[in-house]
């Protein structure tokens, strides 16, 4: 009898989660399946065209295939600057608490802001008429004349620059939860062997901290695959597409804008490009895993 009411708890709990996982990621999945093979912007009836998304996609779509460039880009410059710093950090919080410590909560601060109002800020302070960068810049005699932040030079390094503050409190914090995992008698036993600060960071460390980056590198990835508000926010994809991302790309072929080349919703084509690029991402993903198993021969 206690097993039966403790089996039909378990499952009390674990109904709302699966409702909302049914609702909120299942069914619109399947929604939008439903149109791939259709042509059908929300209006006008939809008309069956069997693959023909799918060709446009791999054919006559090159602004797609520049999206997916673009999102490799963005992605691996993330995850090239916000791993180290969010690992050089988390070492130095780890080892002088009593110092770091409110520098633990402002850097982890941005992690729990909106990523709409975390961009808008970084908008106005790359503002090339009257940010504040600029304005910095101009009166310390480093620049001459503003910079556009914004603008096709620089647009992808400055998106790049936001993601990478926001994001590394999130990261510090798995390091820092895997570094006090870590069994101080091990250091303790390499000090009595004479081994510096760096050797112990190598040798010790960071094969010490295998399981944890292995985790911490896959949800880089996918955060940096599936980012996009703050995108939107800062350059809605431009300018000329130079930062407009997959997942910005299929957002804007859902919901166009003025900046966008269509006034009508791309239902079908936009299913069609959602399946393609989670295969990308797919693909991506498991070749990591397969990679990422040689950690495992370090600890």
């Amino acid at each position: 009898m206690k097993d039966k009411k403790g089996t039909f708890q378990t499952y009390a709990m674990l109904l709302p989660n699966l409702i909302l996982f049914v609702t909120m990621s299942v069914y619109p999945i399947m929604w939008a399946l439903q149109y791939m093979f259709y042509d059908y912007d929300g209006i006008t009836p939809k008309k069956f065209v069997g693959l023909a998304n799918f060709v446009r996609v791999f054919t006559r779509d090159d602004s797609f295939w520049k999206t997916v460039r673009n999102t490799f880009v963005y992605a691996g410059a993330k995850i090239f600057f916000i791993i180290p710093f969010a690992f050089v950090v988390a070492i130095l919080i780890n080892n002088q608490k009593k110092v770091y410590g409110g520098i633990q909560a402002i850097i982890f601060s941005p992690t729990i802001m909106s990523s709409s109002v975390m961009a808008l800020v970084f908008y106005l302070l790359f503002n090339i008429y009257n940010g504040e960068i600029n304005h910095m810049l101009m009166s310390a005699g480093i620049v001459s004349q503003p910079i556009n932040w914004l603008g096709k030079e620089y647009a992808m390094a400055t998106v790049v620059t936001v993601a990478v503050w926001g994001g590394i409190g999130n990261y510090m914090v798995y390091f820092l939860a895997g570094l006090q995992q870590i069994d101080t008698s091990v250091y303790e036993s390499a000090d009595l062997d004479g081994a510096n600060s760096m050797q112990k960071l190598i040798f010790i460390t960071i094969p010490l901290l295998g399981p944890v980056l292995k985790t911490i590198l896959m949800l880089a990835i996918v955060h940096g695959f599936h980012d996009m508000e703050s995108i939107m926010v800062l350059t809605e994809g431009g300018p000329f597409q130079a930062t407009r991302t997959m997942f910005l790309y299929i957002y804007q072929l859902y919901y166009p804008t003025a900046d966008t080349s269509a006034f009508l919703p791309q239902y079908g084509y936009g299913a069609a490009v959602s399946i393609v690029s989670a295969t990308i991402v797919g693909i991506v993903t498991v070749l990591y895993l397969r990679a990422s198993k040689k950690l495992d021969d370090i600890y």
